[in-house]
């Protein structure tokens, strides 16, 4: 027997003995359904479905049927011995059916699967929630009944590359597990302080120059991603029902493309050098417009993130040059910060006549740019006020607030590599948000649209670490922005996790085991001086 063919059968009976295990212990697992995240209302009854070579998969219109040969062929490894009686799985798409936007109806009985949603993204949800089943009973549904449909509209993940390039096809990775816990936002983070990671063709030194060097090796080789990545990735998320929203942060956290174009740079001193885009040249906002333009055509999302956030770290020359301060003057702006937020309302009337909205991180509040422009990212969690402020103005909010929802801080006690605040980021803390924060949204429930994990790399150089900060704190992200707060219970969703591991273990990621914090050892981080806090 072959190295290759040992290693699946192990891992084959990992699964089937972790299950067992999980049956034999915790019988209340079966009724509460191994799916992640956890449906709003489900149901499970006696008898099953099994999947075999007589299964047929069908679907009634072209979308429908579209899914129904994914699913086809995703269930081929997972497929029982033939049987003599045939069964059949069946996708309905019903545009005017009651189920709201994502929603879906998932019923299993042991002749009929059948899979019911009046929206394309829910249909697709259906068909992940059975894809889950039947992974985790190799081929065997339990016979049940699943009305499903989402907490929040927003359920977001966001990956920096900038401090560390991954490629695309760790992303592709990332987009299909997402997809599979119901997660529509990827938030790309590509330019920041030490690499600019897309093709911009007008400006061609953002790669050449710009894209050189990474957190902790300012020499590394240029990486980024081409437009044709860039299309391709974001027609790959389209078929997944996801989203993806591309940062171009500014006015501060610019320092690659300052070195690139030194001409639009803000200046800043030792290592904030080029931290701004220069805030009263002409030239500045012409360059951001062109860029704006290259971007827009590549992403065809409504929204655009602009960062706003930290312009304080480098923005030292500000104070000094004639021009900022005439400028300051003859604009009435009254000193820095004001000239920080006329540049924010200029970037959002340059979007808003380019169709987009702007999002930006919770400083945009201050800015005096109007709540139909924009859209607040929250991530100051010591900074309560910023929420309500944000609130109160008439802004939508998306949650990502540091504690808990930092993927590069800690995740247990024991860690040494990563960043802590009075504490770390467990995957129960994940779990359970938003509900130790929920008064702060009283009466404003309708402009929460969600909440985000996000994974700032500085300390994050290659995939195996990235993943272990990931995983399996995606997965109380998903429950937590999907699950009703009525259908969340963190002792069960612990209760079930080893089935989500072992669907990790299938894709080879290298995850931080809570139940055997020592079983996956914590791996290292670049060498380098500690990290200021980021946005």
């Amino acid at each position: 027997m072959s190295g290759k063919e040992i290693k699946t059968n192990d891992l084959h009976m990992k699964k089937v003995l972790t299950l067992c295990c999980l049956l034999i212990i915790i019988p209340e697992l079966w009724a509460q359904l191994p799916l992640f995240p956890t449906p709003a209302k489900q149901s499970v009854q006696k008898g099953n479905f099994t999947i075999h070579n007589q299964t047929t998969v069908e679907g009634q219109d072209e979308h429908s049927r579209q899914l129904a040969a994914t699913l086809d062929k995703e269930l081929q490894s997972i497929r029982l011995a033939r049987k003599e009686s045939k069964n059949t799985i069946k996708f309905i798409l019903n545009s005017t059916g009651d189920q709201v936007k994502d929603g879906y109806r998932l019923h299993v009985t042991p002749e009929v699967v059948t899979l019911e949603a009046s929206s394309p993204s829910g249909l697709f949800y259906a068909k992940e929630s059975l894809l889950q089943l039947a992974r985790a009973g190799e081929g065997t549904l339990p016979t049940c009944r699943i009305e499903d449909a989402p907490r929040y509209a927003w359920r977001g993940f966001m990956l920096d590359e900038s401090r560390h390039f991954f490629g695309k096809e760790k992303v592709k990775q990332y987009l299909d597990i997402m997809a599979s816990l119901r997660m529509n936002i990827f938030h790309w983070h590509l330019t920041d302080e030490q690499g600019w990671r897309i093709e911009i063709k007008q400006y061609p030194k953002l790669t050449t120059v710009g894209a050189i060097g990474n957190w902790h090796d300012p020499q590394a080789p240029a990486t980024f991603y081409t437009q044709e990545d860039i299309k391709e990735i974001v027609a790959y998320a389209a078929q997944r029902q996801i989203m993806i929203i591309p940062e171009f942060d500014m006015p501060g956290h610019a320092s690659a493309a300052g070195r690139a174009y030194p001409e639009i740079s803000g200046g800043g001193e030792g290592r904030w050098q080029h931290f701004t885009y220069h805030p009263c040249k002409e030239e500045t906002f012409q360059f951001i417009n062109n860029v704006l333009d290259e971007i827009v055509s590549l992403f065809p999302a409504p929204y655009i993130h602009i960062g706003g956030d930290e312009v304080h770290f480098g923005n030292q020359s500000w104070f000094t040059d004639p021009q900022i301060q005439q400028f300051i003057a003859d604009h009435n702006l009254k000193n820095e910060l004001g000239l920080e937020h006329y540049f924010i309302r200029r970037v959002a009337d340059m979007l808003t006549q380019k169709g987009r909205t702007m999002i930006g991180w919770d400083e945009i509040v201050d800015s005096g740019v109007s709540p139909t422009q924009a859209i607040v990212m929250w991530w100051r969690h010591d900074k309560p006020s910023q929420l309500v402020k944000a609130l109160e103005q008439g802004f939508r909010v998306i949650m990502t607030p540091r504690r808990p929802l930092y993927g590069d801080f800690v995740q247990y006690g024991t860690h040494t590599v990563g960043r802590t605040w009075n504490g770390y980021n467990s995957i129960e803390d994940i779990y359970r948000f938003p509900d130790p924060i929920i008064h702060f949204t009283k009466n404003y429930e309708d402009q929460i649209i969600g909440l985000q994990l996000n994974i700032w790399t500085e300390r994050i150089a290659q995939p195996k670490r990235l993943d272990f900060m990931v995983f399996p704190r995606l997965a109380a992200v998903a429950e937590a922005a999907w699950t009703p707060a009525r259908s969340k219970e963190c002792s069960l969703f612990m209760q079930k996790l080893p089935v989500f591991l072992n669907y990790l273990d299938t894709l080879g990621i290298y995850y931080f085991n809570p139940f055997r914090p020592e079983q996956h050892a914590e791996p290292g981080a670049p060498e380098k001086e500690d990290i200021l806090q980021n946005g």
